[in-house]
């Protein structure tokens, strides 16, 4: 079984507040379309996150379908599996499957049911892609541990696989022993769940979730240059289509997996990919600028110098900016139309990390955002901008709050005689 494997395409990503990215999109699926015509894999897999937010415009929509339609016609025989991530709307996704079957691609978005156990047989056949040289089993995103509806899914696949043929599983999930690099979170925060929660009988385990390429277990990986041969099973993430932050410094890669049985060999190649506007921090030697006006200099002579891509500044923390500065970067740039763009998220040095969040300007993405489903969380990332602001306090005050939400609402149901429907954050 031959795949190719990527995820986290973010598509309609609107980056830094003000950029759009369809044409980095756009570059990226001329290469994927390059690489599906060269290689002729039976699969294609995205794990995950196929839009940057839930209610993707119609624009953006649009694009997707193109995108994957061309792909179908440049390889009609290769299977195209997608499964919704944490940023998509699973029903959204779910919704067009019927349809794109039509053209070789299952859609699989909405997850299966926490009580499978009580569901009749058959119930995993949704989840089970049946190619002639190999299984593959989608998995969309899933909150929580459902290692039992996994299982299940996978000893159904072992009990029909009697010509012991590859298999392999997608899944959108942050496991542990994974390298968070370039993701805001911190590694103590990150929930993750242990490889044995994503069950046992598959080869080749297609993640989506993390953005940077590695194989669990094999940290020679990192190689980009050199193929890999381990054997089964092996746990992957294909990394992200794009850069999606300045800090994914690393390089993205689409994966190109040959699998020759099952319990077999498992072989990576990893395909560079050509991002089109790369990310860059000013000074590039590592040092830091200590005024406005030689931070735009320097900015001025390398644009005029290079062609396109994202600019960060790195400061001494002593240095006092103009509070105009964001835009006279903005006007700087104007004429390039976009092709040379500003990221706002400063980096400061001579201090310590406490004091670096406190200097550098509060920027969210909309995806961010959107994501921030506990308000503590967006309370905490934004503490610094309130002196004096007693945290734990803010914690209780939430915590009493929604405990009377949930006596009101089981009050209400009781006198309806319905279940409870409120759920915590």
């Amino acid at each position: 079984m031959k795949i190719l494997h990527t995820a986290d395409l973010h598509l309609g990503q609107v980056i830094y507040q003000n950029y759009d990215r369809s044409d980095e999109h756009r570059h990226y699926f001329d290469q994927l379309r390059r690489w599906c015509r060269e290689h002729q894999p039976d699969a294609l897999l995205v794990s995950g996150d196929v839009f940057d937010i839930q209610q993707p415009s119609a624009t953006v929509k649009k694009a997707f379908t193109d995108y994957f339609v061309g792909l179908h016609r440049q390889c009609p025989a290769m299977h195209i599996i997608i499964t919704a991530g944490n940023h998509d709307s699973a029903s959204r996704i779910q919704a067009d499957s019927a349809v794109w079957q039509l053209a070789n691609t299952h859609l699989v978005g909405t997850p299966p049911p926490a009580d499978s156990g009580q569901c009749a047989d058959g119930w995993q056949d949704p989840y089970i892609i049946r190619l002639e040289s190999g299984y593959i089993v989608a998995l969309p995103y899933m909150a929580g541990d459902r290692r039992d509806t996994i299982q299940a899914i996978l000893d159904k696949v072992a009990a029909d696989n009697t010509r012991g043929l590859p298999v392999v599983m997608m899944a959108h999930q942050a496991v542990t022993g994974l390298d968070p690099a370039g993701h805001s979170f911190d590694i103590g925060t990150l929930r993750t769940l242990d490889p044995d929660a994503m069950g046992t009988g598959y080869d080749y385990l297609a993640l989506g979730h993390i953005h940077k390429p590695q194989t669990l277990g094999h940290p020679e990986d990192a190689d980009i240059h050199a193929t890999a041969t381990h054997p089964a099973p092996v746990v992957r993430y294909s990394g992200s289509a794009l850069h999606v932050s300045c800090d994914e410094t690393y390089p993205h890669t689409v994966s190109l997996v040959t699998i020759d049985r099952h319990q077999g060999d498992v072989q990576i190649r990893q395909l560079r990919i050509d991002e089109l506007r790369h990310f860059y921090v000013l000074p590039k030697d590592g040092s830091s600028f200590t005024s406005a006006d030689e931070a735009l200099t320097a900015m001025n002579a390398f644009v005029a110098d290079g062609e396109r891509g994202y600019i960060r500044f790195r400061f001494d923390t002593k240095t006092d900016l103009p509070s105009n500065f964001g835009q006279m970067v903005y006007d700087a740039l104007a004429p390039y139309h976009d092709e040379w763009r500003y990221n706002p998220k400063m980096l400061w040095t001579g201090q310590d990390d406490s004091q670096s969040r406190q200097k550098e300007e509060m920027v969210f993405e909309v995806a961010e955002l959107q994501q921030m489903t506990d308000p503590m969380l967006f309370i905490e990332r934004t503490r610094d901008q309130y002196p004096g602001l007693d945290l734990e306090d803010v914690r209780k005050a939430f915590e009493e709050v929604k405990a009377e939400m949930l006596l009101l609402n089981e009050e209400e149901a009781a006198n309806n005689h319905e279940p409870s429907t409120l759920t915590e954050p």
